[in-house]
């Protein structure tokens, strides 16, 4: 009897152990399954391609990120907004140009520019911004090359990382001299797309980086203003303010600096526009002479970034990608949006997130804003002429030569204060109040300048 006892006792042994290793086995297998499903999840692309930073074709790395790709060929649009955006006109089939559209003239749409921009390549040709896809080419064939551009003007209208990497051997700096020096239609050699995926990601990871030396140079100058020395933009900034760095990259107010017409962002004084005049006062700067009076002036740029952080959105930590990136679901995906636009094309997703009202509401209070802009720029613009009309009549009467030069003075000063928010491309959204202190400022210099001729 305990002989029988024994070998059950063995035989059950046995099948625990069995149905024990099978239990562990399947548990293991179950946590490898778990964990692999855990890590695809992690994974939200499926490389095809390898990309490396000398992959410079947006194309290979839409490869990888097709969504992605998809949106940023987007940007060829042409959709006209009521103060902005961009609108197909025939070109006209002009000599030299193979261009079947183009945008507005802002010439024709605002007859002041061109007395403004007297002797100024701008007063040849100036029109509406079109979208990514078109920088590089606009820049090729505006009227303005026949004055003849400098190289410089490519580090903006084109992807440049990898010219400035072959160039300088690898040194983006060292290639962004080399870019500098250059004329236009040489530095154009050096350039294949408009700016591209290389230009604000790190090829690897995907984080967000800046490639533009100036900038780099430009952001650390202004740190430097609030106390932060030694400040690089790769390493210190956070990834909300990449957000708006890689952005800010182009969409500043810049200037061709000596000799070698260096790219130069003019943030030693801070990021204001009383700042960057301060800063063109102390550096003796002048970007032309102007034809009629012959005051030392300045063309302002596309201050988009400036404007944008004096403004209420920068003040609550919304980045420029917040409102013209703006995430949206592809399927089950979440990315950002690269066919970058006005936000008023997309209003639900670009302002909706924060502000519950509905779209409709949300342009109308966007363009009460705009349309009482665009009324102050008129009057500022106005202001401008009149001066510049009463230096020449003054010149013409023989009025002292120190009463023209103190008016030549407030009309350089006038002219880059209303050109500086005419320029930028929100029609006064990005910092409303901001940009009726500037324009009020310029119409005080007009006046000033009509004074002093007395």
């Amino acid at each position: 009897m305990k002989k029988q006892t024994g070998q059950i006792s063995v035989s059950t042994l046995l099948l625990v152990a069995v149905l024990s290793a099978g239990i562990c086995f399947g548990v293991v297998a179950l946590l490898t399954n778990i964990f692999e499903r855990k890590q695809e999840a992690r994974t939200t692309i499926m490389r095809v391609v390898e990309i490396d930073d000398n992959t410079t074709d947006p194309a290979v790395w839409g490869k990888n990120f097709p969504l992605q790709y998809d949106d940023y060929l987007k940007t060829a649009d042409m959709v006209q907004t009521t103060y902005g955006g961009s609108e197909a006109i025939p070109n006209g089939h002009k000599e030299g140009d193979p261009r079947d559209i183009v945008s507005r003239s802002k010439l024709e749409m605002i007859p002041q520019l061109k007395q403004m921009w007297a002797g100024y390549g701008f007063s040849k040709d100036y029109r509406e911004k079109r979208g990514h896809a078109y920088m590089l080419t606009d820049q090729l064939y505006t009227e303005r090359q026949k004055v003849g551009q400098p190289g410089t003007c490519i580090h903006c209208h084109a992807s440049t990382y990898g010219a400035m990497k072959e160039l300088g051997d690898g040194d983006i700096l060292a290639g962004f001299e080399k870019l500098n020096t250059m004329p236009y239609m040489e530095a154009k050699e050096h350039v294949t797309h408009p700016v591209a995926c290389i230009d604000c990601h790190e090829p690897d990871t995907m984080a967000l980086r800046i490639t533009r030396p100036a900038f780099m140079e430009g952001i650390a100058d202004y740190k430097a203003t609030q106390g932060i020395e030694d400040y690089d933009v790769n390493r210190d900034a956070t990834r909300q303010e990449m957000r708006s760095y890689v952005c800010g990259q182009c969409h500043v107010e810049y200037y061709f600096k000596g000799d070698k017409k260096r790219l130069t962002y003019p943030w030693t004084e801070g990021l204001t526009v009383d700042a960057a005049y301060e800063h063109f006062e102390k550096e003796n700067f002048k970007d032309w002479t102007h034809a009629e009076t012959g005051a030392p002036m300045l063309k302002a740029q596309h201050p988009e970034f400036e404007l944008w952080s004096q403004g209420i959105h920068s003040r609550a930590g919304v980045s420029c990608a917040d409102c013209h990136m703006a995430y949206k679901r592809v399927g089950a995906m979440k990315i950002s949006d690269h066919h970058i636009r006005s936000p008023l094309l997309n209003v639900n997703t670009a302002c909706g997130t924060c502000h519950k009202s509905d779209d409709q509401e949300l342009i109308a209070r966007t363009e009460i804003i705009q349309s009482r802009h665009q009324k102050l720029v008129k009057v500022a613009l106005n202001s401008v002429i009149d001066l510049i009309n009463d230096i020449n009549a003054a010149k013409a009467n023989g009025v002292s030569e120190e009463k023209i030069k103190e008016a030549q003075q407030w009309q350089r000063k006038a002219t880059f204060y209303v050109d500086y928010v005419e320029a930028e491309n929100s029609s006064g959204f990005h910092a409303g109040q901001e940009a009726a202190r500037i324009l009020g400022e310029s119409i005080d210099y007009s006046r000033k300048g009509q004074n002093a001729l007395r």
